[in-house]
């Protein structure tokens, strides 16, 4: 399924979505602070005369914003969901299977690379159990990172037979809560809105993160143990995807699968094979 997202530290809105819906972004930087300053219609002329009285509005009107800024940001604060953290640093932890990929064509090059995903159930249960099925399918091996944005996802998940992929498509599983924060190295469904994922994944790359992701219901399922040095070596060259972009169109990989990428986009990294290591 195709998906589209954009990402902006002041962004609100953002879907990283399926089949035949693009990406919707709402940049509020503008909006807040035309509602936290006062407008030239709004503003009042005080008489010459009375320049104790301005400076006393002036101190309160300070005031008043001050507290504006401390009830927003406290509110975010206290909203913030907590940072993911290793299983094996959590004695409450469910720590579930370690799947191993094996990445070749690392900077669209021959080079290749180990990463390890631990799974956690006790994130997202549903989503976890849907990742381990595809993996027991063997549905990861020839997949390509297809959309590869630095600084906010690397995403893939599409198998590279259509006939594999037609059965995946429309089996879609229920949401998961959001349990943790979208940090660096977490592993996510992708969704084209409530109880929508099937097959398609993302790892988040942003340094600081894509916490905005939280409140719009992406679910970390678990999260990169090792090799993130070589999810950030996945080719990006090709840039965003169609039709925003010059990059593959979703829905031209759906219905040709590998044969179309290749030929057209040889330079993408892909999963040469999938290991799942013993608990």
């Amino acid at each position: 399924r195709s998906s589209a997202a954009a990402a902006a530290a002041t962004t609100t809105t953002t879907t990283i979505n399926k089949p035949r819906q693009q990406s919707t972004t709402t940049t509020t930087t503008a909006a807040a602070r035309s509602m936290l300053t006062p407008t030239s219609s709004a503003s009042i002329t005080f008489s010459t005369t009375t320049t104790s009285l301005n400076a006393e509005k002036t101190s309160r009107r300070r005031e008043f914003f001050r507290g504006v800024r401390r009830l927003v940001f406290g509110a975010a604060v206290a909203t913030t969901l907590p940072m993911p953290t290793l299983a094996a640093d959590d004695a409450t932890a469910e720590a579930g299977r370690i799947i191993e990929f094996q990445i070749a064509n690392l900077d669209g090059v021959d080079g290749t690379g180990t990463v390890k995903i631990q799974m956690r159930p006790d994130w997202a249960p549903r989503g976890v159990q849907r990742f381990t099925d595809l993996t027991d399918q063997g549905f990861w091996d020839g997949c390509r990172f297809f959309r590869v944005l630095p600084g906010f996802i690397a995403q893939f998940g599409i198998n590279g037979d259509p006939n594999v992929q037609t059965k995946w498509r429309s089996a879609s599983i229920p949401d998961d809560p959001v349990k943790v924060t979208n940090a660096r190295g977490t592993v996510v469904f992708a969704t084209a809105g409530p109880n929508t994922r099937t097959s398609q994944i993302f790892i988040n790359t942003r340094d600081q993160g894509n916490a905005f992701l939280d409140k719009q219901g992406f679910s970390p399922i678990g999260q990169v143990i090792e090799g993130m040095e070589y999810v950030d070596k996945l080719y990006a060259g090709y840039g965003e995807g169609a039709p925003q972009g010059r990059g593959p169109n979703q829905a031209l990989i759906q219905k040709s699968g590998n044969k179309y990428l290749e030929e057209s986009y040889p330079k993408l990294s892909y999963i040469r094979n999938q290991v799942k290591v013993p608990k």
